[in-house]
């Protein structure tokens, strides 16, 4: 029997912690036996590059500040009670737990130190032999960041809650309102950007209000919010054939959105949110109008474009840095077509596996694989509850087997089968009774949904 299958669970443990442990300079490359293959990020992409190395004569780390994979396709169906947090998200841990040659550090990467091969981990500093930064994007506001307060995005789970916390507080806060003006504002809902997210957070919320909400409330008429999608370019969905964004726009207004085009917003404030001269008094902004990189580019100074995504070489690899790749929504890289990889689950997958490819080859001397192709699936967004569009190459589809093909799709890339499960029986249960069973306030304080005259009547009863 070998040292390694003589192993206990808890030397294997004392072993990987000592493995961890850092020596008196603060790295820990001392004491490894293997080469380290460090992933910063476990979205689609990082957890691609971990499994693709998973039969590599390599030790993996894969680092994430979160300990859960999120699946962000969907987090606007936690912000708007479709879903609940807990059906979209993995442990980390639970997903690799079968990988004997990975281990997960929880942490939130502060720098890289190329010169000595250490990532910086709060306090820690931990060495690599190769380093994949898989570090995803955030929020862009576009020189406006103090926008952020008052139109939150959706990028984490805490996004997610804090959407559904303001949509579910507006109907609360106007049910008890007695001033009819302020009670409009808080009916009203703007989402900001015509991409995928904001199509779909526009169609969710107009649903949630006149559906699920419908029958709730005594004092208002959920029916009666306005919801508006704002887009500043000349069509919703640019990145669709304009005969599909066409069928987006017509089935968005059939649910009862207002869709403003050609109308970028100049103003975001907590009453609202200024569109050239005009303005729209609202309870509820959301963002859905950019990305920005992560700061890789700034951890490595490396060249960026606009967006602060890194430029990287063909096969993923960080100009001057042969051991640094980048994948995923941190990195510009555009095909032999001058087409730019795009930020999709797709995408990061398929480089992921490409540059564990590329690590192995290097690893065991091997030739390096071929040249990285991305393969195009499509593009999907759904308008509600049964119309979608797809767009696969010449291929068109729109309404509801459009609608269906897109559920198939996002639970087929749900980890876990419990998580498909679940997601698609909740989806079933809201189709066919048009309700939302995560319909939960959280993190309000218990006096909020009193305003105005309602919290004077309150204060003068006691």
């Amino acid at each position: 029997m070998t040292a390694l299958h003589a192993m206990t669970p808890s030397t294997a443990r004392h072993a990987e912690a000592e493995r961890l442990s850092p020596t008196t300079d603060g790295s820990d490359k001392a004491l490894r036996r293997r080469p380290r293959v460090i992933v910063v990020g476990a979205g689609f992409g990082g957890l691609a590059v971990a499994r693709g190395l998973a039969r590599s004569p390599v030790d993996v780390l894969v680092v994430d500040r979160q300990n859960y994979h999120l699946f962000q396709p969907l987090l606007y169906q936690v912000a708007t009670a479709g879903l609940s947090p807990a059906d979209i998200a993995w442990p980390i841990r639970s997903i690799l737990r079968h990988q004997g040659n990975a281990t997960v550090a929880l942490g939130r990467v502060t720098g890289i130190d190329t010169e000595r091969r250490d990532v910086l981990v709060g306090g820690r500093r931990l060495s690599y032999d190769y380093l994949v930064l898989a570090t995803g994007a955030r929020h862009a506001y576009f020189g406006h960041e103090d926008w952020e307060p008052v139109a939150p995005g959706l990028k984490k789970i805490d996004d997610a809650t804090l959407v559904r916390q303001r949509i579910l507080m507006a109907f609360e806060r106007a049910e008890s309102e007695c001033n009819p003006e302020e009670r409009r504002r808080l009916l009203n809902f703007v989402v900001v950007g015509g991409g995928p997210t904001g199509v779909e957070m526009a169609g969710a919320i107009a649903e949630l209000a006149k559906g699920a909400l419908a029958m709730d409330f005594r004092s208002i008429d959920p029916k009666d919010a306005r919801i508006a999608l704002v887009e500043a370019g000349p069509r919703l969905l640019p990145a669709f054939a304009e005969s599909l964004s066409a069928v987006a726009k017509r089935s968005l207004e059939k649910l009862g959105v207002e869709v403003l085009l050609g109308r970028p917003v100049t103003e975001c404030s907590c009453s609202g949110v200024a569109i050239g001269e005009d303005r729209i008094a609202a309870g509820t902004i959301i963002w859905a109008a950019g990305v920005m990189a992560s700061p890789a580019a700034r951890w490595l100074a490396a060249e960026s474009d606009r967006a602060g995504r890194v430029k990287v070489l063909p096969d993923f690899a960080v100009p001057g840095h042969d051991d640094v790749f980048a994948i995923g929504d941190t990195v510009a890289l555009t095909d032999e077509k001058g087409r730019t990889l795009p930020g999709v689950a797709p995408a990061a997958k398929q480089a992921g596996r490409y540059v564990a490819q590329v690590i192995d080859a290097r690893l065991q001397r091997k030739p390096a694989p071929k040249p990285f192709r991305y393969r195009d699936f499509g593009n999907l967004a759904t308008i509600g509850r049964k119309v979608a569009v797809v767009e696969m190459g010449p291929v068109k589809i729109s309404g509801f087997s459009a609608w269906l093909l897109w559920s198939l799709a996002h639970v087929y890339f749900l980890i876990g089968l419990r998580n498909r499960l679940v997601v698609a029986l909740s989806w079933i249960w809201n189709y066919v009774t048009f309700q939302r069973g995560a319909r939960l306030i959280t993190g309000a304080e218990l006096d909020e949904p009193l305003a105005g005259s309602a919290r004077s009547e309150i204060r003068q009863a006691s």
